[in-house]
């Protein structure tokens, strides 16, 4: 089986694929601090519980890929690969990996990994021109052209970065659960909130979404939308924009990267 692995910069999903099917799938913290050998224990924890694996670290594991966003855990996910599952074939996605997809930036090494890998699940399941948009500590827009070509994107604060801030900055606010209030007028403080949080982040996509796809296309209609990450199901009931919702789209990338790279290894 492959064992992906997507560090973000708050949380690292881990995905188990038996060929084309995810089977399993873990959500941890990201931890910049933890060690190589701290992370081979947790991965030991996590999969021991898998009935598919053995209770041996690397047991059941045939392939590894992985992108990060953390220059400090890509690190030491590089010696977890070295010195726990050295028989095992890793890609590690970085400058030199082949993904399929032509980064066509200024500045294509500035383009984080997860969007890449993003955009190349997003050409395989729904072909271009694409927009992806990840949820994630900032939401990211990515486009893709209708040649699978990454054309670029757009960036913004995260809906958690935006929760913190009011609770940090605001004099008599604080931090709050992200959830759906009872209508869009809010009743409370509370309230209010959280309906600036999902409704202005709704309107947010909405908006540039529409300007993205204008740009993308002759015909915007022709541009699927794909949502992703771990907190877009608090913005999807409320977008008109988005297509299809794919929560495991970057590690499905991620399986796709391993394929084009590890008959080269």
């Amino acid at each position: 089986m492959l064992l992906t692995i997507d560090v973000g910069n708050t949380h690292t999903v881990l995905g188990l694929f038996d060929g084309e099917d995810i089977v399993e799938h873990w959500r941890i913290s990201t931890d910049a601090r933890r060690t190589a050998d701290e992370l081979a224990v947790l991965l030991q924890g996590l999969m021991g519980m898998h009935p598919l694996l053995g209770d041996e670290l690397g047991d059941g594991i045939d392939g590894i890929a992985i992108c990060a966003t953390v220059p400090s855990v890509l690190h030491e996910l590089r010696e977890v690969t070295r010195r726990y599952y050295g028989d095992v074939p890793a890609v590690l996605v970085e400058p030199g990996v082949k993904t399929g997809v032509p980064v066509l930036t200024d500045h294509p090494k500035e383009v984080g990994a997860d969007r890449i890998i993003n955009a190349v699940a997003a050409v395989e399941l729904y072909g271009g021109p694409a927009i992806v948009v990840d949820f994630g500590t900032a939401t990211t827009f990515d486009a893709v052209s209708a040649r699978g070509e990454y054309v670029g994107g757009v960036i913004a604060p995260g809906i958690e970065i935006s929760v913190e801030a009011l609770g940090v900055k605001g004099a008599q606010l604080r931090k709050i659960e992200v959830a759906r209030p009872r209508s869009v007028i809010g009743k409370n403080t509370v309230e209010a909130m959280q309906s600036g949080i999902i409704y202005g982040f709704a309107g947010q996509v909405d908006g540039v979404v529409n300007r993205m796809a204008r740009e993308l296309a002759d015909d915007a209609e022709d541009v699927t939308v794909i949502a992703t990450g771990g907190l877009a199901p608090m913005v999807l009931g409320e977008s008109s924009v988005i297509d299809e919702h794919e929560p495991w789209l970057t590690l499905i990338g991620l399986r796709l990267v391993y394929e084009r790279n590890v008959s080269r290894m």
